[in-house]
């Protein structure tokens, strides 16, 4: 990812609403989750939804695919895995033990699957 697609990402995440349906579609990984169903849970139009999962979309940061008359929206984890190492690709000048502080606090929210159980 680049800086202009890093910038889109973060620009999509930067509403509330955005962010909110970000966070209901990673929740929902791997499955996915109903255009209308998110508008539901949200209280939002579903016009105004659709609007939402459209620049989300754009930004990298989600997929759809059809389900008969429903459309399923999933989290683009790869996007979101991009983003944030572009963000870090240089953090610290290189020193690795001076990031460990960051990727320690990210590790507790995704353990290793040979870890969980």
């Amino acid at each position: 990812m680049d800086e202009k697609d890093t910038i889109a990402a973060l620009a999509a995440l930067a509403q509330p609403t955005r962010l909110q349906t970000f966070r209901l579609l990673v929740a929902a990984e791997p499955e996915g989750i109903a255009a209308g169903v998110l508008a539901q849970q949200l209280a939002v139009p579903q016009n105004t939804m659709s609007a939402h999962l459209a620049t989300l979309s754009r930004a990298g940061l989600a997929t759809s695919t059809r389900d008969g008359r429903s459309i399923i929206y999933r989290a683009d984890l790869d996007g979101l895995r991009s983003a944030m190492l572009f963000l870090v690709n240089d953090c610290c000048g290189g020193d690795a033990a001076l990031c460990a502080p960051l990727i320690a606090d990210l590790s507790p929210s995704c353990p290793p699957a040979e870890k969980c159980c």
